[in-house]
């Protein structure tokens, strides 16, 4: 079902619109320390598991000479500094049987991921997140809790709809997470 939702050539679009969304909204709030105006601050990434190669992340600059703080939004393109976008991420760790040599190469062909990335991102969601403040209190509102050793797949299952609304909305449940400012570094 998920193969078919990172098929999808207009997901990445999708989560553009939903970014730019998010960067407006950054945008009108001002500078957190200041509150001054935000001056458009993009910086290249390098995606991997996007056909364009690269692409910019939203991100801002403060105007105020004395300031000039980074404003950098939440992102569901994004899962910090991880170098794949965060819906290849989240879908690919959710696989439930584990990367078989079948998966791993349709894996390799679409988006270029090895069984060893594979293994860590899957530690990640197991070890690094689920010790971050930001797990401790997201987590403490979702009773039943989820299992641990089965996310981001039982995180998932939380969600209602298409494999894509489910992914929507967990990449909006992780968006704290996304920027430097946040309490956990998704790196």
């Amino acid at each position: 079902m998920y193969a078919a939702v990172l098929a999808d050539s207009r997901l990445d679009t999708l989560l553009q619109r939903l970014d730019e969304d998010l960067a407006a909204e950054q945008r009108a709030g001002g500078c957190p320390r200041c509150g001054g105006v935000l001056h458009s601050a993009r910086y290249r990434r390098k995606p991997r598991g996007v056909p364009t190669g690269e692409t910019r992340r939203l991100s801002f600059c403060c105007a105020v000479q004395d300031c000039r703080k980074r404003a950098t939004p939440p992102s569901l393109r994004y899962l910090g500094r991880k170098v794949y976008l965060a819906a290849v991420v989240v879908l690919i760790s959710a696989m439930r049987c584990g990367p078989t040599p079948t998966r791993m190469r349709s894996l390799e062909e679409l988006v270029g991921v090895s069984r060893r990335t594979i293994l860590r991102w899957r530690a990640w969601w197991s070890e690094v997140l689920t010790d971050t403040p930001f797990w401790r209190a997201a987590s403490g509102a979702l009773v039943p809790p989820v299992e641990r050793s089965q996310l981001p797949a039982s995180l998932l299952e939380r969600f209602a709809g298409t494999g894509r609304d489910r992914l929507l909305a967990l990449l909006r449940y992780l968006a704290p997470i996304t920027t430097a400012s946040a309490a956990v570094q998704a790196g």
